[in-house]
């Protein structure tokens, strides 16, 4: 055997003889991270639903299966469970995602057009991570100091939800005593309370996001830190907690950034605009600014601070998604998705300067409703039809959205408190039953599209 062979014959064996597209799957909670990625391999494995995705339409795609991921010490993404729970006799939600995890797919692809009669199949690999929105939350707080945190979270948290209790204690809290470590706790105990709310109120921009989910860091000093009024003179605590905070940023937040993402070709951004909404204007100027925080660090171009300190090369595409399109009717999917390119045009702007092709698609990864129309005081409404969650079927006219995304961003930035024209309404649908085809994954809205824009070109 040659040294060519030889080579050759040891890269395949670690995966690297054959092209690898990596895809990074973020997204803030309940922005349907799980679903996205357990719908997206069942539907490339039968690819009866993806006419879009021009590979599985023309048939170039021979061949699909499961490999073992190229990390061993990643957790695997638990396909098989998951899929159960959406497509079994009693279909329900899986839990979100509370750690990161990672999934190999492999496909056996045939050249299209003159590169047929010259080459024989080709295996692509899909690398796909996982991991929980509230972590990704954390970039934003890689180029800020303790007291810049301090002052932005302090500036914006009076009214949020369980941030009273923290503002008092605060008040009382003697910043010249010494340290002493039982009110250091209770200090961030009371934060960590307030963020729980604010996040179950539909609020985005919560840091940091480990204290939402520790798992094994529950209780360190490293987790064990909250913001702190500016003061004169630096007490005690405040060092303290400054030298905490930039702890869980070098110790947990850059290797977690530096071990993960140093390869990531493709990027997909999950967004729960419809919750946004529902939440209210908060709400959703809330995730305007999380996303644009989010993709400013995670930049495809050359001075995002994850690019420099890895030497990364740029994301190639970015595709902004906003989930649940199955909530309602597809006369509105245009302007779900204006509005979802209108709330992050500035994390957009910033990636397209850069260099990187980006979309924006109202997708719904598992379609939980049919279409239907509703009669409401004589008149025809478009509407939905599904199974709520406590079993009862029902036809839902949520509201219709603004055909203006202004009308929604000018409220939300202006700080008003409620929509002025009436609210608009969200309901949570199960899986819907029987929908398995032999051949066929999980129904979907636009899938295929997202995974032609993905993994298209490559394919």
């Amino acid at each position: 055997m040659g040294i060519t062979d030889f080579t050759e014959g040891v890269l395949r064996g670690v995966g690297l003889g054959e092209p690898v597209i990596r895809i990074g799957v973020t997204g803030l909670s309940r922005a349907g991270k799980t679903v996205f990625i357990t719908s997206l391999v069942a539907n490339l494995m039968d690819r009866g639903r993806m006419g879009a995705l021009r590979a599985a339409a023309d048939g170039s795609i021979k061949a699909a299966w499961l490999q073992p991921q190229p990390d061993d010490t990643v957790p695997r993404f638990e396909l098989e469970r998951h899929l159960a729970a959406l497509t079994g006799p009693d279909p329900h939600w899986p839990e979100g995602t509370r750690q990161i995890s990672e999934l190999r797919l492999s496909l056996r692809v045939q050249p299209r057009g003159m590169l047929r009669g010259l080459r024989g199949p080709q295996v692509v690999h899909l690398d796909i991570v996982d991991y929980p929105g509230e972590w990704l939350l954390d970039l934003r707080l890689m180029e800020r100091s303790f007291d810049t945190w301090s002052k932005e979270v302090l500036e914006r948290m009076t009214g949020r939800p369980g941030a009273a209790a923290f503002q008092s204690a605060l008040q009382d809290l003697d910043l010249s005593a010494p340290l002493d470590e039982a009110t250091a706790r209770n200090l961030a105990e009371l934060y960590t309370a307030h963020l729980q709310e604010s996040r179950l109120a539909g609020l985005s921009d919560l840091t940091p996001g480990r204290f939402l989910l520790p798992g094994e860091m529950a209780g360190s000093p490293a987790l064990t830190f909250a913001p702190l009024p500016p003061a004169p003179r630096k007490s005690p605590l405040h060092r303290e907690f400054a030298r905490r905070y930039e702890a869980y940023k070098s110790r947990i937040v850059k290797p977690f950034f530096r071990d993960h993402f140093a390869r990531i070709d493709r990027q997909v951004v999950l967004i729960d605009v419809l919750g946004a909404i529902h939440a209210g204007p908060q709400a959703v100027n809330d995730l305007r600014r999380a996303m644009a925080d989010i993709l400013s660090a995670f930049n495809p171009g050359r001075t995002g601070w994850l690019a420099q300190m890895l030497g990364l090369r740029r994301v190639e595409r970015i595709l902004f998604a906003a989930t649940k399109a199955d909530h309602l009717h597809h006369t509105q999917h245009p302007r779900l998705t204006r509005i979802a390119t209108a709330l992050l045009r500035e994390a957009r702007d910033r990636a397209d300067f850069a260099g990187a092709r980006t979309e924006a698609l109202a997708i719904a990864s598992l379609r939980a409703t049919t279409e239907t129309t509703i009669e409401q005081n004589g008149n025809e409404l478009p509407a939905v039809r599904g199974r709520l969650m406590d079993g009862r079927l029902a036809a839902f006219y949520p509201g219709e959205l603004p055909a203006d995304p202004a009308m929604l961003l000018n409220a939300a930035q202006q700080g008003q408190q409620a929509w002025l024209d009436g609210d608009f309404e969200a309901m949570q649908f199960r899986p819907a039953a029987d929908t398995a085809r032999e051949g066929h994954g999980p129904p979907h809205i636009r899938l295929d599209r997202a995974a032609e824009f993905l993994i298209g070109d490559r394919l």
